[in-house]
């Protein structure tokens, strides 16, 4: 019995010691975040727009260049509607998810590049910073930052 003793306390000590430092390098809810964020993008470079917006809040917050400065709310609707007449523009639009960024249980930083061709045929490439606030599994708020600097000089 001693012996049996002498293995199991310390085979049941490493399990435990796994067990912890499996917790600890990954935050609760940060790979569920990132699976969503995931099929937000994969739903956005189909254009299928309806799937996209129904992962918002009825209502979410944005911060985002075209939308002027601050913080303006929209419906799902008004999200669809946005990016229905941006591909409108760039038929061929398409984000490239660089590396997402866990910030504690519900927020998600994601670095991207967004590509596509003009009007004129001229090809881009913007880098895109997004920050979002993901809570009961929607979005609520969408802080997206790029440098917008040819559209605020019209």
């Amino acid at each position: 019995m001693t012996q049996i003793r002498k293995f199991v306390i310390p085979l049941m000590a490493s399990f435990a010691w796994i067990a912890c430092n499996e917790q600890q390098q990954k935050p609760i809810g940060a790979s569920h975040n990132e699976q969503l964020v995931q099929q937000y993008f994969a739903y956005f470079n189909q254009h299928d727009f309806v799937k996209m917006a129904n992962m918002y809040a009825d209502t979410a917050e944005f911060k985002d260049p075209s939308l002027g400065k601050g913080i303006v709310k929209q419906t799902r609707q008004q999200t669809i509607a946005k990016y229905t007449e941006l591909v409108k523009v760039f038929p061929d639009l398409h984000d490239e998810v660089v590396k997402m960024y866990p910030s504690g249980d519900n927020h998600l930083i994601v670095e991207l590049i967004a590509s596509g061709t003009g009007p004129d045929k001229a090809k881009f490439e913007l880098a895109i910073c997004s920050i979002l606030t993901i809570e009961h599994g929607l979005i609520t708020k969408d802080f997206t930052y790029y440098d917008n600097f040819d559209e605020t000089k019209k």
